[in-house]
């Protein structure tokens, strides 16, 4: 056995499982390690009491503090799922390798997103395997073992999304079942998820008080159960549960500012659905410190592409191509408000009374020449209202929002095939692109020739840098075309043909990147090599 190989390759449930069987082993008939341990918990002692599954509960939530790996939860990682997808690139091409037609099966991101996320199912497996064991009101049981199956679908559908075929463990693996384990169809698994999701929704309350904050609810079951019927592409099945959502009148789009619902004074509104919760001091993260500009006290870690720039309509609700209130010489005005919510642009975005500069030839710490930047920063989690330490951030971060929610029940309408009428799209893409600060025409288009891109692109702007265009370009399968491309930065001349600092192309933008997708093979990522190693039933993707 490479013990010393095993240990550092075994996600964390099979490193434990391997402990227990070493000191086993090692003891053969000594008796003192027979006896329960003084110093910690185990399963023989634990699960006796309501507390005891109430700390089991706190277990399966958490997504880890600081400078926790990368999942499907964490903030930084959930952001850095949009720059593989396309949005922008990271200062040391961490994400952009995903996608750039480098990524390979020893890549440590990917396996990492394995490791973690199926240490979070173990979890929520062993929660479940023991919960029906410990005497509580049968109610208060449904309800805590309905949110820990929706963790655990959240997490399996996201493996199966990216990965294809995946292990499905249903309960804590053994050991040798850890080590032997099968691939699961990700058709299977998904069917699992759906199951598991209706059960669990239908048990969840549909709001929590406010000492409850972040806990699963059957919204967020829902939303969940949505984005799986989606990328299945069953649209009625998933048009009919956005339409539960609607109905249930729990949530609603915030008025108080689109800014306001990235930042902590904005945690408690009633458009968020499911966030994952951070607390200052006790259980803060470090994304501000990537996220804010260097002239700021950040790293400057990422760069949003133009292509996402580009995104952005006119004032006028028509796109820079079509409308006359786009001047190429000055292309961030009359421009869709989101842009500036969303994107800091050199010499334009005011923060905390400092102006963001990114031209080359400042002495600005942020300018475009100094690293490998697009000049453009993000702009939407920007949290005026901290004055901490950026590692120790409190904020919460969304993964759900009643505006996707919006845009996801039309989407399906419309790719099931139903009349769209003007009513429908007051009630959804409208809601959205009308909210307070933002003000963008309606959208009165009601074909799905012409609306499909309209929603496309709505869902591009709007939930951009929230970790769900990659989920978006994979079911829509244009993944392959978005990421072979040369994408753009910030705009350096207005003479194109006569500027000689930085390469530009014909409009006076940047070229920064080359993405090289690979179509056939990157539409999935590679079984890690180092669990493969130890488990020889693991097949690998396609060209990996």
């Amino acid at each position: 056995m490479k013990f010393n190989n095993i240990y550092t390759t075994l996600p964390p449930f099979k490193i434990g499982l391997l402990l227990l069987l070493f000191f086993s082993i090692s003891a053969c008939k000594n008796d003192y390690f027979d006896k329960q341990p003084l110093d910690s918990i185990s399963d023989g002692t634990f699960w006796k009491t309501e507390k005891d599954a109430n700390l089991a509960l706190v277990g399966c939530y958490n997504i880890g503090a600081g400078w926790s790996g990368e999942d499907f939860w964490n903030a930084r990682a959930v952001l850095n799922l949009d720059f593989m997808a396309g949005l922008g690139s990271e200062k040391e091409l961490i994400p952009d390798h995903v996608t750039d037609g480098t990524l390979n099966a020893s890549y440590w991101l990917t396996a990492s997103i394995w490791s973690n996320t199926y240490n979070k199912i173990a979890r929520c497996n062993n929660f479940l395997d023991h919960i029906d064991a410990i005497p509580i009101d049968q109610t208060k049981k449904n309800i805590i073992k309905s949110e820990v199956r929706t963790l655990r679908a959240y997490s399996l559908f996201n493996l199966a999304l990216y990965f294809g075929d995946i292990p499905l463990p249903k309960h804590l693996l053994t050991l040798a079942e850890a080590n032997s384990i099968t691939r699961t169809s990700k058709t299977e698994v998904w069917t699992f998820v759906e199951n598991e999701l209706k059960e669990s929704a239908s048990m969840l309350p549909a709001t929590r008080p406010s000492s409850e904050m972040g806990r699963i609810t059957a919204g967020a079951a829902l939303a969940i159960l949505g984005r799986v019927q989606m990328a299945e592409k069953k649209w009625s099945d998933a048009a009919a549960t956005y339409k539960k959502i609607l109905d249930s009148g729990v949530y609603s789009i915030e008025q108080g500012g689109f800014k306001k619902l990235f930042i902590q004074t904005g945690e408690s509104s009633n458009e968020i659905i499911l966030a994952s919760q951070y607390h200052e001091d006790t259980y803060g993260h470090v994304m501000l410190q990537y996220l804010y500009p260097e002239s700021y006290g950040g790293w400057h870690q990422f760069s949003p592409y133009n292509e996402l720039v580009q995104s952005y309509e006119c004032i006028d609700g028509k796109t820079v191509e079509e409308s006359p209130l786009y001047n190429p010489n000055s292309p961030y005005t009359n421009r869709d408000p989101r842009l500036d919510q969303t994107i800091m642009i050199s010499d334009r975005t005011i923060f905390k009374g400092v102006m963001y500069v990114s031209r080359p030839g400042t002495n600005s710490p942020d300018r475009m020449s100094r690293y490998n930047w697009s000049g453009y920063c993000i702009n939407k989690y920007m949290d005026s209202t901290f004055a901490g330490n950026l590692m120790n951030y409190g904020g919460n971060f969304t993964l759900i929002r009643y505006a996707e929610v919006l845009l996801s029940y039309l989407e399906s309408k419309v790719e099931a095939g139903d009349a769209i009428d003007q009513t429908l799209l007051d009630a959804t893409i409208n809601k959205v692109r009308g909210r307070a600060t933002v003000n963008m025409p309606p959208v009165t288009v009601t074909g799905a020739t012409l609306l499909r891109p309209i929603i496309r692109r709505e869902r591009k702007v709007e939930l951009a840098f929230e970790g769900i265009h990659y989920y978006d370009i994979l079911r829509w399968g244009t993944a392959a075309t978005e990421l072979n491309r040369q994408f753009t930065g910030m705009k350096l001349t207005n003479s194109p043909g006569t500027y000689k600092d930085y390469p530009v192309d014909a409009q006076g933008f940047l070229l920064y990147q080359k993405r090289a997708f690979i179509a056939g093979k990157n539409e999935l990522w590679p079984i890690p090599q180092s669990e493969r190693d130890i488990n020889k039933n693991l097949t690998q993707n396609p060209g990996y």
